[in-house]
């Protein structure tokens, strides 16, 4: 292992000489306590060295050993259910060795290497295998079945392989190549951090996730394998957005990356994650979940490191199959830990001091996302799903970490600080949010809900644009200027925003609504809309109409349990038909039945944390 030594010391900014043979990204240890840190940059015999701890106590030529292997992740089973920080080390073993802190030059094994798995082969001694292959199974969690894969460099003939309780590091089969040469492989396999895991192609995406917060799901959507973003100022809710997914999110695995945010948000997570319930098994949601903590009072370094971190996990699963959706809070962080790491790096700065690469460092972790059709033989197919929040100063989205996402991302979930006073939430401002992965979703939201979704939407987003005008004018004139089909267009309004836009995370069921469900509760308020338009054209009086009785039920209507929604919205239907007809003393001519009871609207229906019905 070659030494060198500490030449210069400029916070977690290090540089040595002596290392002839290092290189780019590999990883070094610094001073007596063996700091962790990576290399950034060569500068003929000296190297420069981003140093993942609080360099204090650092010294002149104090010893730099390097390991000649860079940023690299342990992927295999024991990963589900963990909580590292920013450099994949274990915080809950880090907690029971050294107490609240992590230890200067700690660095644990990220997967335990005593426990026995139980594997069991899906491929039998003579076959043909190459990279990506499955070669057995075990169960990772009761939700999750871990599959062993061929590593993406290894191709040859199974000479091996063996069924029973292993260990990580203990071999489960050999490949011979070739050339003669035997690999044999284990359950354990690193990975750098910084290049993405292969696949054979990425396909475009066509399913919605569905996330049960209607803005979202119903407005704008994400698709999976899609990345968005959720910028806003803060205290406009961009947390709370990013658990609500977390909690819902119908994907197989969940990656939750906390950078750089406060310590009591992270501290809440970890607190509440292994409470909570996974609403399609009943069991505890932390058994298909992965949390990366890294708090703003940890090293900064460390942050940059995180996203790759915990996107690195995520693709390991992605090549499993699976459907995986990873959150990012917030990636303003990581770009202001970049902009600090490049200042001491003495690099000529960009826009607003930040790093000239920001936009393809931004770029770079954001395309990461897809859908992909895996390696291996056959056709598996895995999703990975990115969200990040954006934090940006003072809620200006013109600045460079905004930009720069906004221009890899497609869709745009922008938070509204007046929104968020005025206790609206999700505080998503439906004027400037927007998707384009409405078109690759309509067919899936058409076979499950129903043919006019697209339709409907639309018409649900030409309401709130023409109330947004409409506001303007109340502001010069009153609304008792309005003509009656503007009055009754606010209403309606209103009632998209208070009865459907509105979400309360914490009401038990409230906080999921299932895409049949939403669908419906959409369809409702827009047939509300249908026949007060009609009714107006057959000349109701504006007050009485704004006075309905009906509309009590349809604020009380996304209240509704899931298995009670038929019939109950059936009923609301049939009370806005006859409340109108009587104000127009005849019978409306629009459809009465507007729902279909069909399998194919799907629900999936939420369990509270004890497992109950909600």
């Amino acid at each position: 292992m070659a030494k060198g030594r500490v030449v210069r010391i400029s916070g977690p900014v290090v540089e040595a000489e002596g290392l002839p043979e290092a290189k780019m990204a590999e990883v070094v240890r610094v001073g007596k306590d063996r700091l962790i840190g990576e290399i950034v940059e060569v500068r003929g015999e000296r190297v420069v060295i981003q140093v993942y701890e609080e360099t204090t106590g650092v010294g002149l030529d104090d010893v730099v050993e390097a390991t000649g292997e860079p940023l690299s992740v342990e992927l295999g089973p024991g990963l589900i259910g963990s909580i590292y920080d920013g450099i994949q080390r274990p915080l809950d073993l880090i907690a029971s060795i050294s107490g609240d802190f992590i230890g200067r030059g700690m660095a644990p094994e990220a997967l335990d290497r005593e426990k026995k798995w139980s594997f069991k082969p899906l491929t039998a001694v003579g076959e043909m295998v190459e990279g990506g292959d499955i070669l057995g199974t075990l169960q990772e969690s009761p939700l999750i079945e871990h599959k062993i894969m061929v590593p993406p460099d290894t191709k040859g003939k199974l000479t091996s392989i063996f069924e029973g309780e292993f260990c990580i590091e203990e071999v489960v089969a050999v490949v011979e190549d070739e050339e003669g040469m035997e690999r044999e492989i284990t359950m354990l396999q690193k990975w750098p951090v910084r290049v993405p895991r292969p696949y054979k192609e990425k396909k475009p995406v066509s399913e919605p996730m569905i996330t049960g917060q209607r803005i979202l799901d119903t407005l704008f959507p994400i698709a999976k394998g899609g990345a968005g973003c959720v910028p806003g100022p803060f205290g406009s809710g961009k947390t709370v957005v990013q658990h609500q997914l977390a909690k819902w999110a119908d994907a197989d695995i969940i990656v939750y990356v906390g950078c750089g945010e406060r310590g009591n948000e992270m501290c809440q997570v970890l607190k509440e994650f292994p409470e909570l319930v996974d609403p399609n098994t009943g069991r505890p949601l932390m058994e298909r979940t992965i949390l990366v903590a890294n708090t703003s009072n940890m090293p900064f370094a460390a942050r940059e490191a995180s996203v790759y971190t915990g996107i690195t996990i995520a693709e390991y699963y992605r090549d499993m199959g699976y459907n995986v959706a990873l959150m990012a809070d917030s990636t303003s962080r990581w770009a202001e830990a970049l902009r600090e790491i490049s200042g001491r790096l003495e690099e000529m700065p960009g826009e607003e001091g930040y790093p000239a690469y920001l936009a393809s460092r931004i770029a770079g972790f954001y395309e990461r996302a897809g859908k992909v059709l895996t390696l291996g033989k056959g056709e598996r197919y895995g999703t990975l799903t990115v969200m990040g929040a954006v934090s940006p100063p003072g809620g200006d989205l013109s600045e460079p970490t905004s930009q720069a996402t906004l221009r890899t991302v497609k869709v745009f979930w922008s938070l509204d600080s007046e929104l968020a006073y005025k206790r609206h939430f999700p505080a998503i401002n439906w004027l400037r949010a927007y998707s384009l992965y409405l078109d690759n979703v309509e067919d899936w939201w058409k076979k499950h809900t129903g043919q006019d979704w697209k339709e409907k939407r639309a018409m649900a987003m030409r309401i709130l644009q023409e109330e947004a005008e409409l506001t303007d004018i109340v502001k010069l004139v009153g609304v008792e200027s309005l003509s009656p089909k503007d009055r009754f267009t606010l209403d309606v309004a209103r009632s998209l925003r208070e009865d459907f836009l509105y979400q309360n995370a914490f009401h038990e069921i409230d906080t999921y609504t299932s895409a049949r469900k939403q669908y419906m509760l959409l369809k409702l308020v827009l047939f509300y809309a249908e026949a007060g338009f009609e009714a107006l054209s057959k000349g109701a009086d504006i007050e009485k109409m704004l006075k309905l009785e009906v509309k009590e039920d349809i604020a009380k209507a996304r209240l509704v349990k899931e298995e009670e929604v038929f019939e109950v919205y059936k009923s609301i239907v049939k009370k806005i038909n006859e409340q109108f007809s009587q104000l127009i003393e005849g019978k409306l001519e629009i459809k009465e039945d507007i729902f279909e009871n069909n399998p194919n609207l799907l629900y999936r229906k939420p369990l509270n944390q004890k497992g109950g019905d909600a």
